[in-house]
């Protein structure tokens, strides 16, 4: 039985599920509404305030499945209730963003500007007074697309390993070089 598969998801009072036809749930809360096309093999029991994610047979694709549907309605459901945020860091000199009517201007050593416009239901913030460095703040409800915007936004100018000059997460550790030494 799947680790995952088997546990049950726990629907709070403020979040409303609907499954519908061939498996299309749907997930309402506080933060927005969220949508999924199960596939129509795995099975969805709404009890007791529990969604009960099962399994027709012990297939190899079932048991990927099994694990997968309910790792995704479990962040539906998280999404819609309390949001998913990711943040970026800015480390380089003369490295900076600017947020704009909700677009993200970024320099990163280019000749140019880069212009960042987020897709719906993702909103972009800059952070300059928290330290020295510019800290960009995604949120949104899609776990996926939340972490889709920020590896967009990290691989305009990935961290080097050199000077750690780009964009990085928060929470990353880059992995440093000792570069050339001085011939004598």
């Amino acid at each position: 039985m799947s680790r995952v598969g088997k546990l049950p998801i726990p629907v709070g009072d403020k979040i409303k599920v609907e499954i519908g036809a061939n498996n299309h749930v749907t997930v309402k809360g506080p933060k927005g509404q969220l949508s999924l096309q199960v596939d129509p093999d795995i099975a969805l029991k709404l009890d007791n305030g529990e969604l009960l994610v099962t399994r027709p047979t012990d297939q190899k694709r079932h048991r990927a499945m099994h694990g997968l549907y309910r790792a995704l309605i479990n962040n539906m459901v998280t999404g819609v209730s309390e949001g998913y945020r990711l943040e970026l860091e800015v480390i380089g000199v003369g490295f900076r963003a600017l947020e704009q009517n909700g677009i993200l201007e970024l320099a990163l050593g280019f000749s140019h500007p880069i212009y960042f416009v987020p897709p719906e239901g993702v909103t972009l913030t800059v952070d300059t007074k928290r330290g020295k460095n510019t800290i960009i703040a995604i949120e949104g409800i899609d776990r996926q697309l939340v972490g889709q915007v920020a590896a967009k936004i990290r691989g305009l100018r990935p961290p080097e390993p050199y000077k750690g000059k780009g964009v990085r997460y928060v929470d990353e550790v880059v992995r440093r070089k000792a570069g050339k030494t001085a011939a004598r």
